[in-house]
Order: structure tokens, then C-alpha cells, then sequence
């Protein structure tokens, strides 16, 4: 497994600061790569592994560029689909998803925002312990 120094020595961008949010389940760094307020938030998210976020929708769509350590991305009614580096994800607006970590492996993806000016995330329910421990 990489351990968190690993991490840091293999990431394309810096790791960023904690966040503190009731949205994740598990420890979550972000470092917006853009600034705030542009037409185009980019931010490189980093997950410690375990760590996911809430089911959740943007009303715009988002863009993941998966960058390091394996992961996964899950649509609403749909089976999970395991991230590696190099993989990208198009979610269309207001579909209904989660994204995060593998139990044994650090996971980090460029988050890009589509547009933004139609509003932040709808932040919904946690991914269940049961469903995420189904994962391999």
C-alpha cells in the first residue's frame, strides 16, 4: 500500500489543505488549482484511502481526471466502476453520484467544475458502509 509520504513524492499537484466537511467519510485534502470565482474551478482532490464523498450532483456536470492511487465512481442505479490514473470521467448534470477511494489505496483526481454559474453541488446521503464494503 502507499503510505501517505508516497503520496506526496508522486503527486503531480501539491496535496492542499485538510477539509473539514460533513460531506466526506474519511480524512480529504483539496487544492484548487484555479481561482475562485473563474469560469472553470479546478481543483486536485486527494483521498486518504477509504475516504469517499456523499452521493451528490452538480447542476452544471463535473469532469474527473484521475491522476494517482485507485479509486472508484458510481452513478445512481449503476455498478461501481474502479479508477487508476490516467482514467477519465464526464458526468453530466444533476446525475446523481459518488466518488472516493479504494479501502487499500490513496486515490487523487482533478475535479473539474462544469459550468459553475448554475450553482454549487446538491449534497445528498453517504454512501452506505454495506455498499461501499461490497467493493473489491
Amino acid at each position: 500500500m502507499m503510505s501517505a509520504n508516497d503520496l506526496r513524492e508522486s503527486v503531480i499537484f501539491a496535496i492542499g489543505e485538510k477539509l473539514e466537511s460533513d460531506y466526506f467519510k474519511g480524512t480529504v485534502w483539496l487544492n484548487m488549482l484555479t481561482p475562485s470565482g473563474t469560469a472553470c474551478p479546478i481543483g486536485n482532490v486527494t483521498f486518504e484511502p477509504g475516504c469517499r464523498n456523499n452521493w451528490h450532483k452538480h447542476a452544471g456536470g463535473q469532469i474527473l481526471l484521475v491522476t494517482g492511487g485507485r479509486g472508484y465512481y458510481q452513478e445512481w442505479g449503476k455498478p461501481a466502476r474502479e479508477l487508476r490514473p490516467g482514467d477519465v470521467v464526464s458526468i453530466p448534470a444533476d446525475v446523481k453520484h459518488w466518488h472516493g477511494a479504494a479501502k487499500d489505496s490513496w486515490f487523487v483526481h482533478l475535479a473539474i467544475e462544469v459550468d459553475p454559474e448554475k450553482g454549487p453541488p446538491t449534497w445528498l446521503e453517504p454512501v452506505s458502509d454495506e455498499e461501499y464494503n461490497k467493493l473489491r
